[in-house]
């Protein structure tokens, strides 16, 4: 009996592999157009009003998070930050905190050492150039320390509405090769291609997006890609179906 269950098991499987057809690649730039259309279309069927998922009430409070986020989840961080802005609520209070004494409020999202530098450097910073305003362009927020493209596309994105470019984390990274709408490796050609493939009005979102689906579906240990509404405009050899 249990060898004929799995007979018929292994025969639906084989069917199920005969059944599904290869994903064909476009061949026109008018096709890779359609193509993203497309993916762009169920993303917003599938995340339509997703936003940053790190907890903020301001510029300021964003800037501070996305910095902690680095090598450290956004679970984490929304656990350490109300405990944080309520001990220094000002970026004066965070210029003038001691550093040994942020270390130990931030320790638990990692590499707290170096964090703590750049939140106090960053919040000297915004003080003495920028008024103690968080700039809202990406020359001069590049200029604070600890910020480098990807916190500065979050908050410009995120808080002051600006496209200024397309947040690259993991999970944007990974899916992007899946999904073939880069090759490359390196975040900052990954965010270029992206730039170019995307409409500049969907930057924004599409980061928000594809981190949702990334957390959600297309999980970087075992993808649920029966679960996946991008699956058939999905190049990727590994899939779990």
């Amino acid at each position: 009996m249990a060898g004929s269950k799995a007979a018929t098991a292994a025969a639906k499987k084989a069917s199920r592999k005969k059944e599904r057809k290869p994903v064909v690649r476009p061949r026109s730039a008018a096709d890779r157009q359609k193509r993203v259309a497309a993916i762009l279309r169920r993303l917003d069927k599938d995340y339509p009003n997703v936003t940053c998922a790190l907890q903020h009430r301001n510029e300021w409070e964003l800037l501070v998070a996305t910095i902690l986020s680095a090598q450290c989840t956004d679970v984490r961080v929304n656990m350490v930050t109300p405990g944080l802005f309520q001990k220094y609520p000002t970026v004066a209070d965070m210029a003038a905190a001691p550093q040994a004494e942020l270390e130990q409020e931030i320790k638990t999202t990692g590499f707290f050492r170096n964090k703590s530098k750049s939140l106090i450097g960053a919040a000297r910073k915004v003080l003495s150039d920028f008024g103690g305003k968080v700039p809202d362009n990406m020359d001069d927020i590049l200029t604070l320390p600890g910020v480098a493209r990807k916190t500065a596309n979050v908050v410009l994105g995120s808080w002051f509405g600006k496209a200024a470019g397309v947040v690259v984390d993991t999970h944007v990274q990974r899916i992007a090769r899946r999904l073939d709408l880069t090759k490359a490796d390196d975040p900052k050609k990954i965010e270029q291609d992206l730039m170019k493939t995307l409409p500049q009005d969907r930057w924004v979102l599409f980061s928000h997006q594809i981190i949702h689906h990334g957390r959600k579906v297309c999980i970087a240990r075992k993808p649920r890609c029966a679960e996946c509404g991008l699956e058939d405009l999905c190049y990727a050899k590994d899939k779990t179906l």
